[in-house]
């Protein structure tokens, strides 16, 4: 088959007229799908707040109001303040001891060590204890294993624990 210019012309207007028909369909066309066999028509009726809320508490959901919501949150957000009021209580409080075993490895440095402490609630700053080891010129003096630690040591008895 030879293509020639107007054989290339009648295709092209052939394409510019199926897509034109074809998108004057979809734009123009229904909008909704329209059954063709004898199906069941589906009745669709609206339903009462009521009848709404009683049909998803039997499948499981609980229903409140933006007020009933809006008190839930604020007692929520209430009972996490306190919450965190207690643990901030129970941090100063120095009857409280907390105990830990640390596990030294090898490659492990004084921050890394620090941070654990830290961490551990056994000392209140880190970085305190990484500079106090790095005045002792102790840095390069820990030694691997597994040590008992408790808040109630002082960092001398600390450092001589796990230093060596």
């Amino acid at each position: 088959m030879r293509v020639t210019p107007n054989s290339l012309r009648s295709f092209a207007a052939g394409l510019l007229i199926a897509t034109t028909v074809i998108g004057s369909v979809y734009m123009f066309g229904p909008t909704e799908a329209e059954s063709t066999g004898k199906a069941e028509t589906v009745k669709t009726e609206k339903l009462t707040e009521e009848e709404m809320v009683k049909q998803l508490t039997s499948n499981g959901f609980v229903i409140h109001t933006e007020n009933e919501w809006n008190k839930q949150l604020a007692a929520m957000n209430e009972k996490q303040e306190e919450e965190k009021e207690d643990i901030k209580e129970r941090k100063n409080d120095d009857s409280v001891v907390y105990r830990t075993m640390l596990t030294v490895s090898t490659g492990m440095t004084s921050i890394d060590v620090g941070n654990a402490l830290e961490n551990a609630n056994i000392i209140k700053s880190g970085l305190d204890f990484y500079k106090e080891v790095e005045k002792r010129g102790l840095e390069n003096d820990l030694r691997p294993g597994t040590f008992e630690v408790e808040s109630g040591m002082t960092t001398d008895e600390i450092i001589s624990t796990i230093f060596k």
